[in-house]
Protein backbone atom coordinates (compact mmCIF):
# COMPACT_ATOMS: atom_id res chain seq x y z
CA UNK A 1 0.00 0.00 0.00
CA UNK A 2 1.36 3.29 -1.22
CA UNK A 3 1.95 6.05 1.83
CA UNK A 4 1.45 9.40 1.03
CA UNK A 5 1.95 12.51 2.77
CA UNK A 6 -0.50 15.29 2.81
CA UNK A 7 0.81 18.58 3.95
CA UNK A 8 -1.94 20.86 5.48
CA UNK A 9 -4.50 17.87 5.66
CA UNK A 10 -6.44 19.22 8.41
CA UNK A 11 -7.55 22.28 6.06
CA UNK A 12 -10.28 23.12 3.61
CA UNK A 13 -9.45 21.00 0.31
CA UNK A 14 -6.81 19.05 2.15
CA UNK A 15 -9.15 17.26 4.12
CA UNK A 16 -11.60 16.33 1.40
CA UNK A 17 -8.71 15.02 -0.54
CA UNK A 18 -7.43 12.73 2.56
CA UNK A 19 -11.02 11.33 2.63
CA UNK A 20 -10.79 10.81 -1.22
CA UNK A 21 -6.81 8.86 -1.21
CA UNK A 22 -8.43 6.31 1.76
CA UNK A 23 -11.58 5.59 0.07
CA UNK A 24 -8.84 5.00 -2.97
CA UNK A 25 -7.11 2.50 -0.05
CA UNK A 26 -4.02 5.01 0.17
CA UNK A 27 -1.99 4.80 3.32
CA UNK A 28 -2.21 8.56 4.48
CA UNK A 29 0.00 11.03 6.91
CA UNK A 30 -1.44 14.47 7.86
CA UNK A 31 1.15 16.91 8.43
CA UNK A 32 -0.41 19.90 9.99
CA UNK A 33 0.74 23.30 11.80
CA UNK A 34 -3.34 23.33 12.70
CA UNK A 35 -3.02 27.64 11.98
CA UNK A 36 -5.70 27.32 9.85
CA UNK A 37 -7.09 23.51 10.19
CA UNK A 38 -8.80 21.82 12.53
CA UNK A 39 -7.91 18.24 13.80
CA UNK A 40 -11.94 16.55 13.80
CA UNK A 41 -11.47 17.47 9.96
CA UNK A 42 -9.03 14.70 9.94
CA UNK A 43 -10.15 11.48 8.63
CA UNK A 44 -9.84 8.73 11.82
CA UNK A 45 -8.19 6.54 9.60
CA UNK A 46 -5.24 8.65 9.02
CA UNK A 47 -2.34 9.49 10.98
CA UNK A 48 -1.95 13.00 11.96
CA UNK A 49 1.47 14.85 12.95
CA UNK A 50 1.32 18.30 14.41
CA UNK A 51 4.60 20.07 12.86
CA UNK A 52 5.50 23.21 10.92
CA UNK A 53 7.18 23.44 7.38
CA UNK A 54 9.10 26.06 8.62
CA UNK A 55 10.92 24.12 10.68
CA UNK A 56 13.03 21.97 9.28
CA UNK A 57 13.63 19.62 12.70
CA UNK A 58 9.85 18.82 11.76
CA UNK A 59 10.05 17.49 8.73
CA UNK A 60 13.48 15.79 9.55
CA UNK A 61 11.92 13.66 12.26
CA UNK A 62 8.64 13.16 9.99
CA UNK A 63 11.11 11.64 7.24
CA UNK A 64 12.64 9.27 9.40
CA UNK A 65 9.67 7.88 10.52
CA UNK A 66 7.75 6.66 7.39
CA UNK A 67 8.57 5.98 3.79
CA UNK A 68 6.14 8.03 1.42
CA UNK A 69 5.86 7.55 -2.53
CA UNK A 70 3.97 10.68 -2.91
CA UNK A 71 3.61 14.15 -1.50
CA UNK A 72 0.38 16.31 -1.71
CA UNK A 73 1.03 19.88 -0.25
CA UNK A 74 -2.12 22.32 0.33
CA UNK A 75 -0.04 23.93 3.15
CA UNK A 76 0.04 27.35 2.51
CA UNK A 77 -1.29 30.97 3.56
CA UNK A 78 -3.59 31.55 1.12
CA UNK A 79 -5.92 34.79 1.10
CA UNK A 80 -5.10 37.16 -1.90
CA UNK A 81 -6.34 40.49 0.40
CA UNK A 82 -4.32 39.29 3.26
CA UNK A 83 -1.04 38.75 0.65
CA UNK A 84 -1.35 42.60 0.27
CA UNK A 85 -1.17 43.48 3.38
CA UNK A 86 1.06 41.48 4.69
CA UNK A 87 3.49 40.23 1.28
CA UNK A 88 5.85 38.60 3.34
CA UNK A 89 3.79 35.70 4.60
CA UNK A 90 3.32 34.96 1.24
CA UNK A 91 6.77 35.74 -0.63
CA UNK A 92 8.82 34.46 1.94
CA UNK A 93 6.71 32.14 4.21
CA UNK A 94 4.91 29.93 1.72
CA UNK A 95 8.15 29.79 -0.65
CA UNK A 96 10.81 28.70 2.08
CA UNK A 97 7.93 26.39 3.62
CA UNK A 98 7.77 24.35 -0.11
CA UNK A 99 11.48 24.34 -0.60
CA UNK A 100 11.62 23.18 3.11
CA UNK A 101 9.50 20.56 2.35
CA UNK A 102 10.71 19.75 -1.16
CA UNK A 103 14.89 19.41 0.14
CA UNK A 104 13.24 16.61 2.61
CA UNK A 105 11.14 14.60 -0.43
CA UNK A 106 14.45 14.70 -2.43
CA UNK A 107 16.83 13.74 0.46
CA UNK A 108 14.17 10.65 1.02
CA UNK A 109 13.64 9.54 -2.43
CA UNK A 110 10.21 10.81 -3.35
CA UNK A 111 9.47 10.65 -6.73
CA UNK A 112 5.81 12.38 -7.06
CA UNK A 113 4.66 15.83 -6.08
CA UNK A 114 1.33 16.86 -6.25
CA UNK A 115 0.78 20.96 -6.03
CA UNK A 116 -2.18 22.88 -4.71
CA UNK A 117 -1.78 26.24 -7.04
CA UNK A 118 -4.15 28.71 -7.85
CA UNK A 119 -5.45 30.20 -10.80
CA UNK A 120 -4.58 33.79 -9.36
CA UNK A 121 -1.55 33.18 -11.59
CA UNK A 122 -3.78 34.83 -13.99
CA UNK A 123 -4.05 38.27 -13.56
CA UNK A 124 -6.66 39.52 -16.42
CA UNK A 125 -5.60 37.00 -19.00
CA UNK A 126 -6.70 37.51 -22.74
CA UNK A 127 -9.35 34.97 -22.68
CA UNK A 128 -11.56 33.27 -20.95
CA UNK A 129 -12.36 30.70 -19.86
CA UNK A 130 -8.34 30.71 -18.83
CA UNK A 131 -6.59 27.93 -20.53
CA UNK A 132 -2.75 26.70 -19.71
CA UNK A 133 -1.37 28.47 -22.49
CA UNK A 134 -2.43 31.95 -20.43
CA UNK A 135 0.87 33.68 -19.59
CA UNK A 136 1.57 33.32 -16.06
CA UNK A 137 1.10 37.13 -14.71
CA UNK A 138 -0.01 36.75 -10.97
CA UNK A 139 -2.38 38.82 -9.94
CA UNK A 140 -1.33 39.10 -5.90
CA UNK A 141 1.67 38.11 -3.67
CA UNK A 142 -0.14 35.02 -2.81
CA UNK A 143 -0.20 33.95 -6.60
CA UNK A 144 2.98 35.23 -6.84
CA UNK A 145 4.05 32.66 -4.19
CA UNK A 146 2.34 30.17 -5.97
CA UNK A 147 4.58 30.63 -9.41
CA UNK A 148 7.44 30.40 -7.24
CA UNK A 149 7.09 26.84 -5.72
CA UNK A 150 5.77 25.81 -8.90
CA UNK A 151 9.07 27.20 -11.01
CA UNK A 152 10.91 25.16 -7.40
CA UNK A 153 9.53 21.99 -8.88
CA UNK A 154 10.41 22.70 -12.50
CA UNK A 155 13.87 22.49 -10.95
CA UNK A 156 13.74 19.49 -8.78
CA UNK A 157 12.23 18.09 -12.13
CA UNK A 158 15.64 19.25 -13.85
CA UNK A 159 18.02 18.43 -11.65
CA UNK A 160 16.39 15.02 -9.45
CA UNK A 161 13.44 13.91 -12.00
CA UNK A 162 10.99 14.54 -8.79
CA UNK A 163 7.52 13.98 -10.82
CA UNK A 164 5.17 16.66 -10.10
CA UNK A 165 1.94 18.30 -10.99
CA UNK A 166 0.55 21.75 -10.62
CA UNK A 167 -3.28 22.22 -9.77
CA UNK A 168 -4.75 25.65 -10.47
CA UNK A 169 -8.29 26.69 -9.39
CA UNK A 170 -10.12 29.57 -7.98
CA UNK A 171 -13.06 28.86 -5.72
CA UNK A 172 -13.28 25.56 -3.85
CA UNK A 173 -16.65 25.15 -2.19
CA UNK A 174 -19.35 22.47 -1.14
CA UNK A 175 -18.93 19.95 1.58
CA UNK A 176 -18.30 16.11 1.69
CA UNK A 177 -21.19 14.61 -0.07
CA UNK A 178 -21.26 12.61 3.45
CA UNK A 179 -21.32 15.98 5.70
CA UNK A 180 -18.81 14.98 8.18
CA UNK A 181 -16.35 17.72 6.60
CA UNK A 182 -16.84 21.14 5.33
CA UNK A 183 -15.48 24.46 5.32
CA UNK A 184 -14.66 26.35 8.37
CA UNK A 185 -12.16 29.80 7.61
CA UNK A 186 -11.38 32.33 10.44
CA UNK A 187 -12.44 35.06 9.25
CA UNK A 188 -14.86 33.58 6.33
CA UNK A 189 -13.84 35.32 3.18
CA UNK A 190 -15.76 32.97 0.49
CA UNK A 191 -19.17 34.16 -0.85
CA UNK A 192 -21.19 31.15 -0.68
CA UNK A 193 -20.30 30.36 3.17
CA UNK A 194 -21.02 33.94 3.60
CA UNK A 195 -24.27 34.09 2.04
CA UNK A 196 -25.17 30.72 4.59
CA UNK A 197 -24.13 32.86 7.72
CA UNK A 198 -26.61 35.08 6.26
CA UNK A 199 -29.89 32.33 5.78
CA UNK A 200 -28.48 30.71 9.44
CA UNK A 201 -29.04 34.60 11.05
CA UNK A 202 -25.52 34.93 11.68
CA UNK A 203 -25.40 37.99 9.81
CA UNK A 204 -27.59 40.82 8.68
CA UNK A 205 -26.65 40.53 5.30
CA UNK A 206 -24.36 40.08 2.38
CA UNK A 207 -22.54 42.85 0.53
CA UNK A 208 -22.60 42.89 -3.28
CA UNK A 209 -19.38 44.43 -4.34
CA UNK A 210 -20.19 46.12 -7.51
CA UNK A 211 -23.67 45.38 -9.13
CA UNK A 212 -22.85 47.81 -12.44
CA UNK A 213 -20.25 45.14 -14.10
CA UNK A 214 -20.35 44.01 -17.93
CA UNK A 215 -22.36 40.69 -16.93
CA UNK A 216 -25.44 39.83 -17.50
CA UNK A 217 -27.37 40.67 -14.02
CA UNK A 218 -24.27 43.38 -13.33
CA UNK A 219 -22.82 41.37 -10.76
CA UNK A 220 -19.31 39.82 -10.94
CA UNK A 221 -18.71 35.82 -12.73
CA UNK A 222 -16.58 33.69 -10.26
CA UNK A 223 -15.50 30.30 -10.92
CA UNK A 224 -17.01 27.80 -8.12
CA UNK A 225 -15.86 23.79 -8.27
CA UNK A 226 -16.89 21.50 -5.55
CA UNK A 227 -14.13 20.52 -3.15
CA UNK A 228 -14.69 16.70 -3.82
CA UNK A 229 -14.25 17.15 -7.29
CA UNK A 230 -11.21 19.02 -6.83
CA UNK A 231 -9.78 16.07 -4.32
CA UNK A 232 -10.54 13.61 -7.28
CA UNK A 233 -8.73 15.74 -9.85
CA UNK A 234 -5.42 15.85 -7.29
CA UNK A 235 -5.87 11.39 -7.34
CA UNK A 236 -6.44 11.24 -11.22
CA UNK A 237 -3.44 13.72 -11.45
CA UNK A 238 -1.17 12.01 -9.20
CA UNK A 239 -1.67 8.31 -10.89
CA UNK A 240 -1.04 10.14 -14.01
CA UNK A 241 2.41 11.00 -12.65
CA UNK A 242 3.66 7.24 -13.12
CA UNK A 243 3.45 7.95 -16.65
CA UNK A 244 4.26 11.67 -17.42
CA UNK A 245 6.62 13.52 -15.44
CA UNK A 246 5.30 17.09 -15.49
CA UNK A 247 1.85 17.94 -15.60
CA UNK A 248 -0.28 21.27 -15.02
CA UNK A 249 -4.35 21.47 -15.03
CA UNK A 250 -6.58 24.59 -15.01
CA UNK A 251 -9.81 23.28 -12.67
CA UNK A 252 -12.73 25.05 -13.51
CA UNK A 253 -16.63 24.69 -13.98
CA UNK A 254 -16.52 25.81 -17.87
CA UNK A 255 -19.16 28.93 -17.34
CA UNK A 256 -18.98 30.43 -13.59
CA UNK A 257 -21.63 31.70 -11.62
CA UNK A 258 -22.71 35.34 -10.66
CA UNK A 259 -22.76 36.86 -7.06
CA UNK A 260 -26.30 37.48 -7.99
CA UNK A 261 -27.07 33.99 -8.79
CA UNK A 262 -25.22 32.38 -5.81
CA UNK A 263 -27.72 34.19 -3.38
CA UNK A 264 -30.35 33.46 -5.62
CA UNK A 265 -29.53 29.58 -5.49
CA UNK A 266 -28.86 29.94 -1.68
CA UNK A 267 -32.28 31.07 -1.08
CA UNK A 268 -33.65 28.19 -3.42
CA UNK A 269 -31.65 25.59 -1.51
CA UNK A 270 -32.57 27.01 2.29
CA UNK A 271 -35.72 28.29 1.57
CA UNK A 272 -34.87 31.75 3.23
CA UNK A 273 -34.61 35.22 2.29
CA UNK A 274 -31.25 36.48 2.03
CA UNK A 275 -30.59 40.06 1.98
CA UNK A 276 -28.35 41.55 -0.07
CA UNK A 277 -26.92 44.98 0.24
CA UNK A 278 -25.08 46.58 -3.00
CA UNK A 279 -21.77 48.09 -1.80
CA UNK A 280 -18.67 49.85 -4.03
CA UNK A 281 -16.67 47.98 -6.51
CA UNK A 282 -13.74 46.61 -4.96
CA UNK A 283 -9.95 47.75 -6.44
CA UNK A 284 -8.67 44.93 -8.67
CA UNK A 285 -11.90 43.32 -9.21
CA UNK A 286 -12.30 41.74 -12.69
CA UNK A 287 -15.78 41.36 -14.13
CA UNK A 288 -15.34 37.88 -14.79
CA UNK A 289 -12.80 34.87 -13.92
CA UNK A 290 -13.53 31.61 -15.22
CA UNK A 291 -10.79 28.55 -15.56
CA UNK A 292 -11.05 26.21 -18.24
CA UNK A 293 -10.28 22.46 -17.33
CA UNK A 294 -10.72 21.02 -20.50
CA UNK A 295 -7.36 19.72 -20.69
CA UNK A 296 -7.51 17.37 -17.73
CA UNK A 297 -11.02 16.12 -18.19
CA UNK A 298 -9.32 14.64 -22.37
CA UNK A 299 -6.17 13.77 -21.00
CA UNK A 300 -6.75 12.08 -17.05
CA UNK A 301 -11.06 11.93 -17.74
CA UNK A 302 -11.89 14.40 -15.11
CA UNK A 303 -15.32 14.03 -14.43
CA UNK A 304 -17.05 16.63 -12.05
CA UNK A 305 -19.74 14.57 -10.20
CA UNK A 306 -21.05 18.52 -8.23
CA UNK A 307 -20.73 20.43 -11.41
CA UNK A 308 -23.74 22.60 -10.64
CA UNK A 309 -24.24 25.70 -8.21
CA UNK A 310 -27.25 23.82 -6.61
CA UNK A 311 -25.43 20.47 -5.73
CA UNK A 312 -22.68 22.69 -4.83
CA UNK A 313 -24.59 25.05 -2.36
CA UNK A 314 -26.76 22.38 -1.41
CA UNK A 315 -23.71 20.50 0.26
CA UNK A 316 -22.63 23.47 2.00
CA UNK A 317 -25.84 23.72 3.55
CA UNK A 318 -25.80 20.64 4.58
CA UNK A 319 -22.74 21.09 6.10
CA UNK A 320 -23.25 24.73 7.86
CA UNK A 321 -26.52 23.69 9.01
CA UNK A 322 -26.14 20.79 10.75
CA UNK A 323 -22.03 23.02 12.02
CA UNK A 324 -23.23 26.24 12.29
CA UNK A 325 -19.90 26.94 14.50
CA UNK A 326 -17.91 24.57 12.18
CA UNK A 327 -16.03 23.03 13.58
CA UNK A 328 -15.79 25.37 17.04
CA UNK A 329 -19.26 23.29 17.86
CA UNK A 330 -17.72 19.76 17.89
Amino acid sequence: MSKILVTGGAGYVGSHTVYALIEKGYEVVVFDNLSMGHTTAVHPQAQFVQGDLLNPADLQQLFQAHSFQGIFHFASHTMVGESTEKPWLYLRDNAVASSNLLEAAIQHGVDRFILSSTSNLFDRPERIPISEKEAVVPGSPYGESKAIIERQLHWMNQLYGLRYCCLRYFNASGAHASGQIGEDHTPETHLIPLVLQVALGQRPHITIFGDDYPTPDGSCIRDYVHVNDLALAHLLAFEALAERPVLAYNLGNGAGYSVKEVIATAEEVTGQKITAVVGPRRMGDPAELVADSQAITTELGWQPQFSSLTNIVQTAWNWHRTHPQGYGGE
